[in-house]
């Protein structure tokens, strides 16, 4: 009975020992063929602003190509949840907005996947703040005279967004629960028909990205009335932020991360890592943070799993107090 006990220790070991020096293979052959890095969002959006200057230094750094992949559709759910069921050798890779990891799960009453379980988080790659914009109609020139304007209109108004769960939306929607305002959601089919719309005056007012609409407040085509971030954007000094106009809660961003399927191995994903921040730095991604008006965000695959626990607890908030869902 002692030698059974003996053999199956032995085994086991051995067993143990070569899982490991099979993870620490893995990681140093890779990549050695095509990397798929998919990005659940039509192609020309936030998302590709962050995943093609990356596959793209990424490629020439580790000499294999960085395809990067959009599948839309569902919010970001569709493409998410292929990278939840491929295998996790850091040859499928997943760069999205927050919006499937951190605010879906508490929106959707029925997800194929559980981001929390399903996903690895690999680094964040940037953010971005939002930005509360109205038509030069709308007679108010910042948030003081917004709101007033707002509840003088008695809940007929509306404000606009890139979509439901987007972080426009969500954003829109923890606003419009610290000042208690009564405004509502018109989702659409991307920033550019929403945007679209509020320069024809067809909608008064909408949050977005500086990614989008930092180019109609240049213009003067639509009045900036507050930002979203902890601080105001290099883009338009001018602008203050929620906290300054006396809504400190309003913070928010629009990120962007890299994840890879549960379960990689240690030290593939520390290689992943390191590679990600290193073409991070790499002129062309720089270069797509200024033009953007967005923060470098490189940081441990631990902190960041971290970040989008808080990240989802916040937003579960938002939900459950606007009653928002899409299904």
């Amino acid at each position: 009975m002692q030698k059974k006990i003996a053999q199956i220790v032995r085994k086991l070991a051995a067993f143990t020992i070569g899982a490991g020096i099979s993870a620490a293979c893995l990681a140093q052959a890779w990549p050695s063929k095509p990397v798929t890095v998919v990005v659940p969002w039509p192609p020309g959006g936030p998302s590709d602003t962050a995943a093609r200057p990356l596959a793209k230094a990424m490629n020439e750094s580790l000499g294999q190509p960085f395809v990067v992949d959009n599948k839309g559709g569902a919010g970001g759910n569709i493409g998410t949840a292929q990278v939840t069921k491929s295998a996790p050798d850091g040859y499928t890779l997943l760069v999205t907005s927050s919006a499937p990891i951190v605010i879906n799960p508490s929106l959707y009453k029925n997800m194929s996947f559980d981001p929390d379980k399903d996903l690895t988080p690999i680094t964040n790659l940037l953010r971005v703040p939002l930005v509360l914009v109205v038509h030069p109609s709308v007679p108010a020139n910042n948030l003081k005279e917004l709101i007033a304007y707002i509840r003088d209109k008695k809940g007929n108004i509306v404000y606009a967004s890139a979509g439901n769960g987007t972080p426009q939306h969500m954003t829109g929607e923890l606003f419009k629960s610290m000042a208690k305002l009564q405004i509502t959601h018109v989702p659409y089919k991307g920033s550019a028909p929403a945007i679209a719309d509020l320069l024809g005056g067809h909608v008064p007012m909408m949050f977005d990205s500086t990614v989008a609409i930092t180019p109609h407040i240049k213009a003067g085509k639509v009045k900036a009335i507050a930002v979203s971030g902890d601080k105001r954007s290099p883009l338009f000094p001018n602008v203050p932020t929620f906290g300054e106009s006396g809504f400190a809660a309003v913070e928010s961003y629009a990120w962007y991360g890299l994840f890879g399927p549960a379960n990689m191995p240690k030290d593939l994903l520390t290689k992943v890592n390191a590679e990600a921040i290193k073409a991070m730095k790499q002129p062309e991604f720089q270069k797509a943070l200024v033009d953007t008006g967005s923060d470098f965000v490189g940081d441990t695959p631990e902190n960041f799993k971290a970040f989008t626990k808080a990240e989802a607890q916040k937003w579960a908030r938002v939900v459950k107090e606007s009653g928002a869902t899409v299904d």
